[in-house]
């Protein structure tokens, strides 16, 4: 009974405790000279504007949490309002709180998913533990470019990668739809939701079934492409102002010819290659392969009008291959 317990004192402090004091120590131990969130007083302007406008959910959500905090320092820390102004605006520490929020829920999901069907090298639990950490790690280092959007896209997506992974296992429609149902809702947040399909495509996706003429998989990677594309284009038709634009610039130059992009991507490349390392059976490098290569349009729009010095960008791909490297792929319904 005791060992029971301290079993789940260690899991909730490695889980959600120390996650939180490493985004408080990257949120307020130092600045990014990247974005000026913290001197803001209210969500800025442009986050409704260009390309962030379509993301609806973190965007009124921003507006919340700002609300909820000014209310709260001005009813119940008043006292301490000096110190907590101080150190940042009512927005950020709005932004804070949110982003802690889904990332210690992003924490819950990797320690399920690693948990989930182990190949035999992560059926231990102290490496699984390290492989955890590096992860969280990853998440709080990528957070120099603090955003509304990136850790709340980063849950939902990690919780379809669950759906997927549950649904392989038992070929239940009822994740499924669940799946269908997210990548939606999380359209609203980030284009993120699009790699969910890319990962479903990897699993069950080929070219044996299509030369037997057996389409279910195909028609339901349509079903799930619909899912993505019916709310993205339907929030461009719909937010049809002067303000918005489907992208926010072309740095396809900028990106392989300045140092800091540069860095960026080399980074991303080889932490890839080193998760890739990981794999011990031949299943996990074609799944890997195979997502990467259905992965394509979103890597393309990186290199167009993304930054590689965000290598938040890159965060799903690198964390999608450590769950791929930790998952036993041979026992799945494919």
């Amino acid at each position: 009974m005791l060992k029971t317990i301290d079993e789940k004192v260690s899991g909730f402090l490695f889980v959600v405790v120390l996650p939180f004091l490493l985004l408080f120590m990257s949120y307020y131990g130092f600045e990014s000279s990247y974005t000026h969130f913290k001197t803001s007083p209210r969500p800025p302007e442009f986050l409704f504007s260009s390309v962030y406008s379509y993301r609806i959910i973190p965007n009124y959500l921003s507006i919340y949490m700002t609300d909820i905090m000014e209310y709260c320092i001005q009813n119940y820390f008043h006292s301490a309002k000096n110190l907590i102004l101080k150190n940042g605006t009512p927005f950020y520490h709005g932004l804070f709180v949110m982003n802690t929020v889904f990332f210690i829920l992003s924490s819950v999901i990797i320690d399920a998913i690693l948990k989930l069907r182990p190949v035999e090298q992560f059926l231990n639990a102290n490496f699984r533990k390290v492989i955890h950490l590096l992860t969280v790690f990853f998440i709080v280092m990528t957070q120099y470019t603090p955003s509304n959007c990136d850790l709340i896209a980063l849950f939902c997506y990690l919780s379809g990668i669950f759906i997927i992974l549950k649904y392989a296992h038992s070929k239940s429609n009822k994740y499924f739809y669940s799946l269908m149902v997210l990548i939606a809702v999380s359209t609203l947040v980030r284009e993120t939701a699009c790699l969910n399909i890319a990962f479903f495509a990897s699993l069950f996706f080929s070219f044996e079934h299509i030369k037997r003429k057996n389409f279910t998989m195909v028609w339901k990677i349509l079903l799930l492409l619909f899912s993505f594309m019916l709310p993205y284009f339907g929030l461009r038709f719909f937010l049809q102002r002067e303000e918005t634009s489907f992208m926010e610039g072309v740095y396809i130059v900028s990106n392989f010819t300045s140092i800091f992009n540069l860095a960026g991507l080399v980074f991303s490349v080889i932490a890839l290659y080193f998760v890739y390392q990981l794999c011990v059976n031949s299943e996990s490098r074609i799944i890997i392969k195979k997502y990467l290569f259905f992965s394509l349009p979103y890597i393309l729009m990186i290199t167009f009008v993304g930054l590689f010095w965000e290598v938040r960008l890159f965060l799903p791909l690198i964390i999608t291959a450590v769950i791929i490297a930790g998952h036993d792929f041979k026992k799945m319904i494919l």
